[in-house]
């Protein structure tokens, strides 16, 4: 069997990033993520289902299976994200689901799916939900729910339940990991399978107690009455203050009359206030508290800085500062997600939020509340006031995940989720020290260490780069992590973010050292703040579902890595050794092949017309120069071929022949590298010009749009020529991949011919189609023009074959060349692309 991996081959050079942005040495600069997204239209909607329906039911599935659109928001530049719930005869499958990304025009570019519908899928449902009719009510769930909790207190918002598909999962281990000392798995050495299903409740209750929030999920047994699962759901940063050393800090307010308002008009629109505002809840009690007002103040100065006073009044100076670093923290994390990333407010749709101040008395907490998508602050009795900036990141962080990813607030899940507004917090409190301005998150400012400033003792409540220090979280994955609370399984996730920011350390006695980085050289490299979360941001909001756990997250994270940066790239590098720092996954080295000297410049593929002259050059860095080269052709050296540059008369016989350099430098011994093979093509026609860009995919995913992840050099397949090619599907499980680059065919044309070499090889073993590749022609709105073939598993081969299609109808347009790849949940079935050219004469 052979299934795609993304543990990749190091590659001497950095590939260019996705041409959906800009290149790698200026990509921190350009904006990541697309502008907010109009809603969709019921029809829309519809048409969306009717398209993954149609795609499972080509594969056989059921059609009591189907999908619930749920959500929506930005992806990346040119994209947008829906996310699609799977159903079993119109009852949500609880944590299976698909991530569908679209294009501007709406056309499906990939799905990724987290599908938890097992046996449901093959249309066998199991007898324990073969009856859909529940025994209980739904008010029958909602007071066992209430009735299993201690205290139970009084209702702040109104509870729920919704009937659904509840799958129990169970942890097993992959066949090559039976044998392994518990205490020796890897993350990688097991996968989570549906053992049942029930038929439950998933009841959702909003109370507080003595000013203490107590929000649960619960599922219970529609049936039984039983209490199948249970968590907490209320993200909170564990009882929190807030430090008063942000000094004198610029905030934006409005004068609607003859005050002024804590309302920034200027940072989202709608939502309550129509702005963001910060309000004063005047110690209102946090079993159900108001947010009262916006804070108004005679003139635009605000606050003393000081720790607020208990007892003394919420709107003198002393009452404002709470509310000033509520302002200026909220401005931050606003500022740092729309400037660096593209991101608009927490929703990505740029939806104002607020921050409610003075939250009961003494209150040691702070939390983010979905239901209003706001935040309430407490002032303090063991802690500071609790509106420090990584504080307010990290809450206002659990906004962008609940409108996005929506992790599952237990298990490992919840543990990334905490993880990801930790991230945040640090994010922001970086981007806030530097003044807050500028489109990259800073090198440095932050101190990762979570909520440090609000601790009267100076303790923090979680050390990203050693979670371990709190006596509680964990340093790296281990099986039994899903059974902590997710404060605490936090912990292995911070540090592979702090590693892959930062780096490690080689000494053993350090509190940045990783015993599972075994690799060259034993400090792994970190790539940044800014690097750092972009990829991130982008894995959480476009990747993740809400079942995520951490094998997954490694597979998404990296993903992520190779679609900004490049297949073979030092931060797809840094994201396997992050992971592989908190044992999920293998270490891998860092060096790159052929030793210090690497390829700058690869040779160019060449046509021309029998008699002309054809030209190869290379270039190199690294090593000691000067430097020596050798040309070969067809795998045998060329005698006499040893500079920079060959060059040769081409003949009609010289047609197909491939080229490559070997460049070795003066080091004893020395050290080399060999380029990838350029071919010549001899046509008697004349010359030609090539309209694709990059169709070697030797660049990276320069010129290429969509699924750009599967363009690299990979250990199962071998490329047609060069090292790298793209490879479509091979992944075993439901999924669609999609590539394209537009091209201009000119009018005065007189020719205009497509090739590529193609490979195809599958695991499938009946006579049916599963998995099909698609190449058609688009125009620039999406709409199929032509549909030039479509492959199967059926069509499976060895090596590759050549493929030529005559576009000479489209001379006077600009076209896309869309090679689309769907796969079923079944087995894997390759479409290995390689060798793209569009030649025009």
């Amino acid at each position: 069997m052979i299934l795609r991996t993304r543990l990749l081959t190091v590659t001497t050079a950095v590939a260019a990033a996705t041409s959906m942005l800009a290149a790698t040495a200026t990509l921190a600069a350009d904006q990541l993520m697309a502008p907010p997204v109009d809603t969709l239209t019921p029809q829309d909607s519809s048409g969306l289902v009717a398209q993954l329906a149609a795609m499972d039911a080509a594969r056989g599935v059921p059609p009591d299976l189907s999908f619930r659109i749920s959500s929506q928001h930005p992806g990346v530049v040119g994209q947008k994200i829906v996310r699609a719930q799977h159903t079993y005869k119109g009852l949500r499958v609880f944590g299976s689901e698909s991530v569908v990304v679209t294009n501007a025009a709406g056309n499906i570019v990939s799905v990724s799916s987290a599908d938890r519908r097992g046996q449901l899928a093959t249309g066998l449902a199991p007898a324990s939900i073969s009856d859909m009719v529940p025994t209980l009510s739904a008010n029958d769930a909602i007071t066992i729910a209430a009735n299993s909790i201690a205290p139970r207190g009084t209702t702040r918002w109104p509870p729920s339940a919704e009937l659904l598909i509840y799958p129990i999962m169970k942890t097993v281990r992959l066949p090559s990991a039976a044998n392994k000392p518990e205490s020796e798995l890897n993350a990688l050495d097991v996968e989570e399978v549906v053992d049942s299903y029930q038929l439950a409740y998933y009841v959702k209750l909003r109370m507080a107690e003595d000013g203490k929030p107590i929000y649960y999920d619960t599922v219970v047994n529609a049936k039984t009455g039983a209490i199948i699962a249970q968590w907490q759901a209320l993200k909170t940063v564990v009882g929190a203050g807030n430090s008063q050393y942000n000094g004198v800090v610029p905030i934006n307010t409005t004068l609607p009359g003859s005050s002024y308002q804590m309302l920034d008009d200027s940072r989202g629109i709608g939502g309550k206030f129509g702005g963001m505002a910060i309000t004063n809840a005047n110690h209102s009690s946090a079993n159900n508290p108001d947010p009262g007002s916006i804070y108004t103040n005679s003139s635009n100065t605000w606050g003393d800085g000081q720790q607020y006073i208990n007892g003394g009044s919420t709107t003198n100076a002393n009452g404002q500062t709470a509310a000033v670093n509520a302002l200026w923290g909220l401005m931050n994390t606003y500022d740092a997600n729309k400037n660096a990333l593209g991101w608009h407010s927490l929703d990505g749709n740029n939806t104002a939020t607020y921050i409610a101040a003075h939250v009961d008395t003494q209150y040691d907490n702070a939390f983010y509340d979905d239901s209003c998508k706001c935040m309430y602050i407490g002032d303090g009795s063991s802690f500071y006031s609790l509106g420090s900036i990584d504080v307010i990141g990290h809450e206002m962080s659990h906004g962008v995940t609940a409108s996005t990813s929506d992790l599952t607030y237990s298990g490992e899940s919840g543990g990334l989720n905490e993880s990801n507004s930790d991230i945040g917090g640090e994010m922001v409190e970086a981007y806030a020290r530097a003044g807050g301005t500028g489109v990259v998150i800073p090198a440095t400012g932050n101190d990762w260490m979570m909520g440090k400033e609000i601790s009267k003792s100076g303790q923090p409540l979680r050390w990203m780069y050693k979670p371990s220090k709190d006596g509680r979280s964990p340093d790296a994955w281990s099986s039994s992590i899903k059974n902590l609370d997710v404060h605490y399984s936090s912990g292995p996730n911070n540090r592979m973010y702090y590693f892959l920011s930062q780096g490690s350390s080689s000494d053993a006695a350090s509190d940045y050292y990783s015993k599972y980085l075994v690799k060259s050289p034993a400090a792994m490299t970190g790539v940044g703040n800014d690097k750092a979360y972009r990829i991130w941001f982008k894995a959480n909001t476009t990747k993740f579902t809400s079942s995520t756990n951490y094998a997954d997250a490694r597979a998404k994270v990296l993903a992520s890595a190779q679609e900004l940066y490049g297949a073979g790239s030092k931060e797809a590098i840094a994201v396997q050794r992050a992971y592989a720092a908190i044992n999920v996954g293998a270490d891998i080295d860092e060096g790159t092949t052929g030793g210090d000297v690497s390829i700058t410049t690869q040779p160019a593929s060449v046509t021309v017309a029998p008699g002309a002259t054809a030209s190869f050059s290379v270039g190199a860095s690294g090593g000691t120069p000067p430097y020596a080269y050798k040309w070969y052709r067809n795998g045998a050296e060329i005698a006499g071929a040893a500079a920079a540059s060959y060059s040769l008369t081409a003949q009609i016989a010289d047609n197909g022949a491939m080229f490559n350099a070997a460049i070795s430098d003066a080091a004893s011994p020395p050290k080399s590298a060999t380029s990838a093979k350029a071919t010549l093509t001899v046509t008697a026609g004349g010359g030609g010009t090539e309209r694709v860009t990059n169709g070697g995919f030797e660049n990276g995913t320069t010129g290429w749009h969509g699924s750009t992840g599967v363009i690299g050099s990979f250990a199962d397949q071998p490329a047609y020529e060069g090292t790298r090619y793209a490879w479509l599907g091979g992944n075993g499980f439901l999924a669609i991949e999609t590539l394209t680059q537009p091209v201009t065919i000119p009018s005065n044309a007189t020719s205009a011919m497509l090739t590529f070499a193609l490979h195809i090889d599958t695991d499938e073993t009946n006579p049916t189609v599963y998995d099909r590749l698609t190449v058609t022609v688009r125009s620039s709105t999406g709409s199929v023009l032509r549909t030039l073939a479509t492959w199967s598993n059926l069509d499976a081969a060895d090596g590759y074959q050549i493929r030529s299609y005559d576009l000479s109808a489209f001379k006077g347009r600009t076209v896309t060349l869309a090679f689309v790849m769907r796969e079923d949940n079944g087995k894997q079935t390759s479409f290995v692309l390689d060798k793209v050219s569009l030649i025009t004469r």
